[in-house]
């Protein structure tokens, strides 16, 4: 008796399915390897940029921009190298801070969206595989039944179920991998989206508290 697909194992889908398995079973541990990995770096980040936002402001209200740096070099994460860029920048005008964090932005932005395209690829490719499979599939079923109306041999079911099976599966599988790959890429997509509104209305509020406490310094100074 052939089992069903629910209680087929791995091997077996991947051996009914035919060659275009293997591409489709690559591209499905890739995804669930950038998945993994981005989701965990984002979870790291989630409050990373307003915590550490408070904590350099802090030191900066009371112009400790060397212990402000410091934080920042302790740091290390991609928020703290936006920062600090506008720190070094103490003294100068609101416009030369601003600057310099946007320049070392667009520096560290990108490693957030770092495996996005190959993430989005793989869900674009996927349903194209499914139908190359599907195609494939169909070919052979029909391949069978001419090769057995030459021989005038009657055509059976079993003749072209296997066919049937490559065309099914690896639609199915094609389908199961896309659509996750898909969600996690838009949500991905969002996260980077929420990080740079949160960086940039930190960087805003940290060039303006520069800018007040340079001229506080320079007033007591005077």
């Amino acid at each position: 008796m052939t089992p069903s697909v629910v209680d087929m194992t791995p091997l077996q889908l991947l051996l009914m399915g035919g060659p275009v398995m293997v591409p489709i079973v690559m591209c499905s541990l890739l995804a669930l390897t950038i998945i993994i990995q981005k989701f965990n770096h984002f979870r790291s980040i989630d409050a990373d940029i307003l915590i550490f936002r408070d904590r350099v402001l802090a030191q900066v209200r009371e112009s400790n921009i060397k212990e402000a740096i410091l934080v920042c070099d302790t740091s290390g994460s991609w928020a703290a190298q936006v920062l600090k860029a506008g720190l070094v920048k103490f003294g100068g005008s609101r416009q030369e801070i601003v600057e310099a964090m946007e320049d070392a932005a667009r520096f560290e932005v990108p490693k957030l969206e770092k495996g996005l395209a190959i993430l989005s690829t793989i869900a674009s490719v996927m349903p194209l595989l499914g139908l190359l499979g599907t195609v494939l599939g169909l070919c052979g079923a029909f391949h069978t039944i001419q090769v057995r109306a030459v021989a005038m041999n009657p055509v059976t079911p079993g003749d072209i179920v296997g066919g049937i099976w490559q065309a099914l599966i690896t639609t199915a599988v094609s389908l199961m991998v896309a659509i996750p790959a898909l969600i996690a890429y838009n949500y991905f997509v969002n996260q980077v989206h929420i990080a740079v509104r949160d960086m940039e209305q930190a960087a805003s509020r940290m060039a303006d508290l520069m800018t007040r406490v340079s001229d506080r310094d320079i007033s007591d100074k005077e």
